[in-house]
């Protein structure tokens, strides 16, 4: 009897000691493979909304608007914003900036990196 409640507490040692590594790589190998984005939508100079998303490593802008919004676009051009379209006649589309910098790729082309910030603003073309 003595001999079974000392397998029985040894057992139970490697099971939890086998639990917590098997929990705490888990943890570190998610958090190297994911990054969060901040994007923001403005219409002009009127934000019109704001929103935090986690995103895979190395995955582009057009990637997080998507998982957030619904987009229309064309040759890689963003046209339309959770129903914010652009105006090719007032000469008025979407552009976009990280971290605050013009940006001179496509939202399909363009890799974001941990705690980037996004935004999208619909205005007329400069």
């Amino acid at each position: 009897m003595k001999k079974f409640k000392v397998l029985s507490c040894i057992l139970a040692m490697f099971l939890a000691f086998f639990m917590l590594t098997g929990y705490t790589n888990k943890d570190q190998k998610g958090s190297n493979n994911t990054i969060k984005v901040t994007y923001t939508l403005k219409q002009g100079k009127k934000t019109v909304a704001t929103k935090n998303t986690t995103l895979k490593k190395n995955d582009k802008v057009i990637t997080g608007l998507k998982k957030n919004w619904k987009v229309e676009e064309a040759k890689g051009f963003i046209t339309s914003i959770d129903g914010r379209k652009e105006n090719q006649k007032k000469s008025i589309y979407w552009t976009y900036t990280v971290n605050g910098k013009k940006v001179n790729k496509l939202a399909n082309q363009q890799t974001l990196k941990n705690n980037d910030k996004v935004q999208f603003t619909l205005d007329k073309a400069e």
